[in-house]
């Protein structure tokens, strides 16, 4: 919070999230991670902070050895730089890995990348702002490019797109779907659905990078950071005769400037900011969009977007941003393709080997 205390850019995260990132009982991603924290002095003074996250899982899975480092932040010194990121390459060594990487977090639905380009554009809800100085000191120490983001501005219609509404139409007839979030609240939804959900993520995210699935204990953390903040309107589920989530669209109002008035904080006047951005909208945040193996290539994302887009006409919002789009992820950036947008940030992870010593 000190060191953007005076950016316009920056919007913080919960602070009851980043407060219990080592409490296993409300962080459930320490079921499968190991985590040690490090804070950085300098003449007395704090400098810095960093996380080091060894995901047992995802190196099972990948047949890897890596840790990320995450919760990265620093003031403009190199020397603070590497002590911080030394100290959890050190950690990493004495754990037999072979990789420093990052920023990571705890799953896909954490915070991840570090801002390369769109300096002068706010943060989201689900991504962190960075300084330029911290991509330029990464090289300096000798980081290599590994994953890399874009994030976009999308220009909000006048009215809906006849033909995605026309193709949506004859498409859940065809495919015999219903959308959820039309008639049920959240809460309903998740009790319901929320397996489905879930299993239909776990599915389609499968071969992203850095993908682990998300067990059902993390599933509470994702419900927590997610759902409370859904409105309902701008959210898709898609049922089938099955009772299958075919699909899903996660369309989140901003709550990005009643975090930046409270300071990341809830209590004890800082929820109600929040909930009257997610009320009453006027900017919106795509964070996440899945669609069942089967389903892809049928016409399914018309469908996840027609509703909401009716409504987002109707509730004349403002603004849409989506938050980051791998770039391998050809499928996700072509189901944009038919919205007028552009892009305005980029991040990206970075990776060294470890040397043994």
């Amino acid at each position: 919070m000190k060191l953007y205390k005076d950016c316009p850019y920056y919007v913080p995260p919960l602070y009851s999230e980043e407060k219990n990132i080592l409490n296993p009982e409300k962080n459930f991603n320490l079921q499968n991670c190991d985590c040690r924290c490090f804070l950085a002095y300098k003449d007395g003074k704090l400098v810095g902070r960093i996380a080091g996250i060894i995901h047992n899982r995802a190196n099972a899975i990948w047949n890897e050895k890596n840790i990320r480092f995450s919760r990265f932040e620093a003031i403009d010194d190199l020397e603070v730089f590497e002590a911080l990121l030394g100290a959890v390459e050190q950690y990493g060594r004495e754990r037999g890995m072979d990789t420093l990487h990052g920023p990571w977090g705890f799953n896909d639905t954490d915070r991840e990348g570090m801002l390369t380009y769109g300096f002068s554009e706010r943060s989201t809800y689900g991504t962190n702002y960075y300084y330029p100085y911290f991509c330029e000191n990464m090289k300096k120490l000798g980081f290599e490019d590994e994953s890399k983001w874009v994030e976009r501005n999308f220009t909000v219609p006048d009215q809906p797109y006849e033909r995605v509404m026309r193709i949506a139409s004859k498409i859940k007839t065809r495919l015999k779907v219903f959308d959820a979030a039309e008639k049920l609240p959240m809460k309903k939804i998740v009790k319901k659905y929320g397996d489905a959900f879930f299993e239909t993520y776990n599915e389609s995210y499968s071969e992203v990078d850095g993908f682990t699935p998300i067990g059902k204990k993390q599933q509470k953390n994702v419900l927590k950071q997610f759902a409370t903040v859904i409105n309902t309107r701008y959210f898709s589920c898609l049922i089938n005769e099955k009772g299958e989530c075919a699909g899903f669209a996660v369309v989140l109002p901003s709550i990005c400037e009643a975090l930046r008035k409270s300071k990341g904080r809830l209590f004890p006047f800082g929820w109600v900011g929040v909930l009257r951005s997610i009320k009453h909208p006027t900017e919106l945040e795509m964070a996440l969009i899945g669609i069942k193996k089967e389903y892809k290539f049928s016409g399914i994302n018309s469908v996840l977007m027609a509703r909401m887009m009716c409504n987002i006409v109707e509730d004349d919002i403002k603004k849409i941003e989506s938050n980051p789009m791998l770039e391998s992820n050809l499928s996700i950036q072509l189901n944009w393709k038919f919205a007028e947008n552009e892009i305005v940030k980029r991040r990206q992870t970075f990776k060294r080997p470890i040397e043994k010593k």
